[in-house]
């Protein structure tokens, strides 16, 4: 593997993400290896203003970074297929903030839509109990292909908070260029 900075900064004649973005202009999607059964559509997005992005390696597609000092980061991974479907995912992000399972019918009771130009993008927002809570923001679109698409970021809530309204307007830029 090479590190990031060693990375070409130009594919197809089209800057990759971790070439120096201008904020507020469309950013092009990291291209990473092909995998089996990944969909060939990939969607773009524009960054906030300040925001920054580089090419993910494994899993992660790419991962964004907010501008703050503690901003938490936002990833976002692409798997072929269902991933286990949305109440599975539902359930596991659940978890991980120290949050009960739900089931199917508690699912729109949940979700949130986000309408991008791409289409519609399910949000969940979730916060765990206590003092020490913590609070993730999960958004799935699914592709024409049936490839899953997942941008996350998780963190103190207030940080999470802070990041929401930026990560909501990126979410509204996604389309398929």
């Amino acid at each position: 593997k090479q590190a990031a900075s060693a990375q070409p900064l130009f594919n197809a004649g089209k800057p990759l993400a971790n070439a120096a973005p201008t904020p507020g202009a469309p950013q092009v999607a990291p291209q990473p290896a092909g995998q089996p059964g990944e969909s060939a559509a990939k969607p773009t997005w524009t960054l906030p203003a300040g925001w920054t992005q580089t090419m993910g390696s494994g899993m992660r597609f790419a991962t964004i970074q907010p501008d703050g000092a503690q901003a938490p980061e936002i990833t976002v991974v692409m798997l072929a297929g269902s991933a286990g479907g949305e109440l599975a995912n539902v359930n596991r992000w659940r978890g991980k903030v120290g949050l009960s399972p739900v089931d199917e019918a508690g699912l729109p009771a949940l979700r949130k839509t986000v309408r991008a130009k791409l289409g519609a993008v399910a949000v969940y927002d979730f916060a765990g109990p206590g003092a020490e809570a913590t609070r993730m923001l999960a958004a799935l679109w699914t592709d024409a292909a049936g490839g899953s698409w997942f941008f996350k970021t998780t963190g103190n809530p207030a940080a999470v908070g802070a990041v929401q309204p930026g990560l909501f307007a990126l979410l509204e830029t996604l389309r398929l260029e």
